[in-house]
């Protein structure tokens, strides 16, 4: 644990980010003082709020395929409703990948409900007739 001079807290970790929120690709330092985290590096607010999110409780959108029936085609693809915790992904894929849809089915429409009690819900990214 490295002390710093000036009575400041110590330093307990240090890590490299590159922000993903813009295309600009910020490269980020994030220190963790205590409770409270110091960014450097970043060109906007949402680099921080970006950073801290990261550290704190990571989260991630997916993207997959499941089968589908009662169609010419044989996958259908679909996307999170919104981003789910990043620990999570790896189980929901195995939901993901035991569910079969049966056409016709319309873009945005919700899947599979609530996967793993998230909140969020697996729907359709394209409308299939």
């Amino acid at each position: 644990m490295l002390l710093l001079k000036w009575n400041k807290m110590p330093i307990i970790d240090t890590k490299k980010l590159i922000c993903i929120v813009c295309p600009v690709g910020c490269k980020l330092t994030v220190e963790k003082v205590g409770d409270e985290y110091i960014i450097k590096g970043n060109a906007c607010k949402r680099g921080v709020d970006y950073a801290v999110e990261e550290l704190t409780h990571p989260t991630r959108m997916l993207t997959s395929t499941v089968k589908l029936t009662g169609s010419r085609h044989v996958r259908l693809p679909v996307h999170t409703s919104a981003p789910i915790p990043k620990h999570l992904i790896f189980e929901a894929m195995k939901t993901i990948n035991t569910f079969m849809a049966k056409a016709p089915v319309t873009i945005g429409e919700a899947l599979i409900k609530d996967i793993l009690n998230t909140g969020v819900d697996i729907c359709s990214s394209r409308t299939i007739e």
